[in-house]
């Protein structure tokens, strides 16, 4: 069977996208894993009218009424590879070949953390990223910042609104004076000790065997795309201090022709809302692309 657009990945920024072209009555394939960046998180936040809910929940939703559009297909398959050009495009996946007119990448993308024993256990769920999603629940409690380099500087500066923060440099970051007064006016502590491990909820154990309970940890996920496919097709990729990203154009397109990206791979922090939003400015622009060429 061909498709009009082949998606892949079917967590939030996939969806939105591929729920733009049902309804404009497009053939679409969705090709996803189920492995959703929040997966590891029990309650999704910010999203209008879904606040607390868990993110699973929301995706499971979303998919059912998307495959109500009988123009949609969904493909539980990773796509290993995408060749040919705009208007034939072949998308490989689960042993078989998929014809495409366009491509749209939601893949998503996987953190890298800091080798701190306890610490990926806990991701999600005790130890975030982002104080949006998951600061007030904190409760205006202790809080830690776990440094990764300077960008955990701006993590620490930002983090006071939610509780009380101790920024924990882990051999990773040395603040200069100006950091320091900085990071005072804040009320930010500094903690110079190493880490050895996480324990409990967010006990963090200390070089020397003190222990500093918090209500939660932050740190700064290194970020790179979660599947292999926007390099192999040539897609520019930009540098931010979080990682790497599928650079695009402000209707989502990306070096490619034919080739559009959305959600957190192709943008340097994102939530739920921005996936969804992104999603749905890339599943209109495919649907002019289609109608009028790939440009």
């Amino acid at each position: 069977m061909s498709f009009d657009v082949a998606i892949v990945g079917g967590s939030f920024a996939g969806l939105s996208a591929a729920l733009q072209l049902a309804r404009a009555r497009r053939r679409v394939a969705v090709f996803d894993t189920g492995l959703r960046r929040n997966r590891f998180a029990a309650a999704s936040h910010g999203f209008l009218a879904q606040d607390g809910r868990p993110p699973g929940e929301i995706a499971a939703q979303a998919r059912e009424q998307l495959l109500r559009y009988p123009t949609v297909q969904w493909i539980d398959a990773a796509v290993s590879g995408i060749a040919g050009e705009a208007d034939a495009f072949e998308v490989q996946a689960g042993g078989r070949t998929w014809p495409a007119r366009r491509i749209v990448l939601a893949t998503g993308v996987s953190d890298g953390l800091p080798a701190i024993p306890g610490l990926q256990e806990r991701w999600g769920r005790h130890v975030f990223h982002c104080p949006y999603c998951h600061g007030y629940e904190l409760d205006e409690g202790r809080i830690g910042v776990i440094a990764v380099g300077p960008v955990s500087l701006h993590q620490a500066l930002l983090l006071p609104e939610w509780g009380r923060v101790t920024f924990l440099l882990n051999g990773a970051f040395q603040p200069g004076e100006d950091d320091l007064r900085e990071l005072s006016a804040r009320g930010v502590a500094v903690e110079a000790a190493p880490i050895l491990a996480i324990e409990g909820e967010a006990r963090v154990v200390l070089e020397g065997g003190r222990v500093e309970d918090f209500a939660g940890l932050f740190v700064a996920s290194r970020t790179e795309p979660a599947s292999p496919v926007a390099q192999q097709m040539g897609c520019a990729l930009d540098e931010s201090p979080l990682g790497r990203c599928v650079r695009t154009g402000p209707m989502k397109d990306t070096s490619v022709p034919g080739v559009f990206a959305c959600g957190d791979l192709a943008r340097a922090a994102g939530n739920v809302a921005l996936a969804v939003g992104d999603g749905a400015m890339a599943g209109a622009a495919v649907h002019r692309s289609l109608m009028f060429g790939p440009g």
